[in-house]
């Protein structure tokens, strides 16, 4: 007599219909819009304007105190403070400390442009050993179910953005020193324009790219709205 096995047959990937909330993107936009002009076009402006009326120490002082008042005000007003804004702050704060303390407004400068070398180096060096880092970002924004990464379409969708990523940081290192060779104004203006532009172009085509991806993907369901 034949012996039954014990454990069901494995079920098809797409067998359970997998329901994916993205929420209101019209909210996201003007957060993010709102924190690129916090934490980087007004800093850039102050420092851009005092540096070539006052001096570099004024600037960077004003770096500072734009954040500390930036934070304090949305403390005051009972608004919520995203742990994004406060690494932001805490990040850009490090910068002006820095090249205050060294009396250099070109350290100030690059010191991101060694952070996209090695952010490049996490997305890329991730992607390349089959475990991308977008998947633990996008945790971060995106409810997904734990069994959706388990998936080869799906980590195959993530390795590709984070090899978009990863092209995208080294362009923006090259793009900053690039133009430093044409002066410091050109730096700064790489640094609070190009580089923000950038970045915005890459979470737009990224998120494009996984949106369409997952739409291609049998059992899986997209709403732009979260359901009632």
């Amino acid at each position: 007599m034949t012996e039954l096995s014990q454990h069901p047959a494995a079920a098809p990937e797409h067998e359970h219909e997998v329901v994916i909330e993205l929420g209101h993107l019209k909210p996201q936009l003007v957060r993010g819009a709102r924190m690129f002009a916090e934490t980087v076009a007004a800093p850039t402006l102050l420092l851009f304007v005092l540096l070539h009326t006052v001096g570099l120490v004024a600037g960077l002082c004003a770096v500072m105190g734009w954040c500390v008042v930036t934070l304090g005000v949305r403390r005051l007003t009972g608004r919520q403070v995203p742990g994004t804004l406060l690494l932001c702050a805490g990040m850009l704060c490090g910068r002006a400390a820095l090249a205050l303390v060294l009396s250099s407004a070109l350290v100030y400068v690059l010191q991101p442009v060694f952070g996209s070398i090695v952010m490049a180096a996490l997305f890329l060096g991730s992607a390349a050993i089959g475990r991308p880092v977008t998947i633990r970002l996008a945790r971060d924004f995106v409810a997904l179910p734990v069994h959706l990464f388990q998936r080869r379409a799906v980590r195959r969708m993530f390795t590709q953005v984070a090899l978009v990523w990863g092209v995208s940081r080294l362009i923006d290192a090259g793009m900053s020193v690039g133009l430093l060779h044409w002066g410091l104004d050109f730096g700064l203006l790489s640094r609070g324009l190009f580089s923000g532009l950038l970045t915005a172009l890459t979470i737009a085509v990224c998120a494009a790219w996984g949106v369409r991806a997952l739409r291609r993907m049998p059992g899986v369901t997209l709403r732009l709205r979260p359901a009632a």
